[in-house]
């Protein structure tokens, strides 16, 4: 028999993963998995050396319950090995991105279980980071740079469970007044970038931080980043860029944009100032950096199946109610910002 290792974080979102966790194996168990758990620790890197040791015992597949945060960590531990098992997602966290990007259920974790018996799986791209000669991290969603990639760091893990991106996107509005462009050299398969920026973004998926409009044509397995590049920018011209990209994305148009497919990226400070890499939500170290995009590097279970036309899944419908709260919360609080700030448009 096949067997199963469920790495899964306790407090993740509203812990609600410890409630149906004997439901969730049973799912497993009935799939033909031998399901075992292992509750991450506070010990830092618990979740990422699991899924090292579980994969180097010959699991034949690890799932990873709990946030983005969890699901990185798994995805650390089994991307440098050669033989690497199959993995799963199961969304318990704040945003889930990534579970948004392979069409997990995200409104119940049992369901979000049960797609394993849809027998329908991808090979997804994961990004790889080194600095010099050393290899430091991975990352399988977002790589960010720049103040405003900050965010996640600022706000607070209670606020995050309670009001999920809600809470991104306030804070967000309040960071734009502090942002601060960088000067920075940007290497990329076609060309250079050099110059003054406000944000730097590497994706993997076209889910950040809830929303599917930021990079809205990034592919999975392409083996391609898309990389989007903020040139230095005034207070107003960030909250127009904003609402452009909550709206309808348009903002990839935008004069201020430089948006690209490419399978490398080397980032280089080019000032004494700390430049800050954002990696899937957390604190991911300095730059200079550089990101290769590993291509089909980690099979995971998804829904690779097309819907009926006109069919919508609850959490779909939960998704479009929750854009249009975070666009309404986002006119509220920069409009008041504004005012503080002097901004009139």
């Amino acid at each position: 028999m096949k067997r199963a290792r469920i790495v899964y974080n306790p407090s993740s979102g509203r812990e609600a993963i410890q409630r149906d966790l004997l439901k969730i194996m049973k799912v497993y168990e009935r799939a033909g998995y031998e399901t075992s758990v292992y509750e991450t620790t506070p010990k830092a890197f618990s979740a990422r050396d699991e899924a090292k040791r579980a994969a180097q015992a010959g699991f034949d597949l690890i799932v990873a319950a709990g946030g983005d945060g969890t699901v990185n960590e798994v995805v650390n531990g089994i991307s440098p090995l050669k033989k690497r098992p199959l993995m799963a997602v199961i969304p318990s966290g704040t945003t889930n991105d990534y579970a948004r990007a392979l069409k997990i259920p995200r409104d119940d974790l049992v369901e979000a279980a049960k797609v394993i018996n849809k027998h329908e799986t991808l090979k997804m791209d994961i990004g790889e980071i080194t600095s010099g000669n050393s290899r430091l991290n991975y990352f399988m969603n977002i790589g960010a740079l720049g103040t405003l990639s900050e965010l996640t760091y600022e706000v607070p893990s209670m606020l995050k469970t309670l009001y999920g991106y809600l809470a991104y996107i306030t804070k967000g509005a309040e960071l734009i007044t502090r942002i601060q462009s960088v000067p920075v050299r940007i290497t990329y398969d076609e060309g250079k970038f050099e110059g003054q920026v406000s944000l730097i973004l590497l994706a993997l998926t076209n889910s950040v931080g809830g929303f599917e409009k930021i990079v809205p044509d990034a592919k999975l397995d392409d083996g391609k980043f898309s990389l989007l590049i903020v040139a230095k920018s005034n207070i107003a011209q960030l909250f127009n860029l904003i609402t452009k990209a909550l709206n309808n994305g348009s903002h990839i148009k935008d004069k201020l944009i430089t948006y690209i497919k490419t399978s490398k990226v080397k980032v280089e400070p080019l000032s004494n100032d700390k430049m800050k890499v954002n990696l899937d939500g957390e604190f991911g170290g300095v730059a200079p950096m550089t990101f290769k995009n590993l291509q089909r590097h980690i099979e995971f279970i998804s829904v690779t199946s097309r819907m009926k036309p006109g069919s919508r899944t609850r959490a779909q419908t939960a998704d479009e109610v929750m854009a249009e709260k975070a666009e309404e919360e986002f006119k509220t609080a920069s409009k008041e910002i504004k005012k503080k700030a002097g901004v009139d448009k």
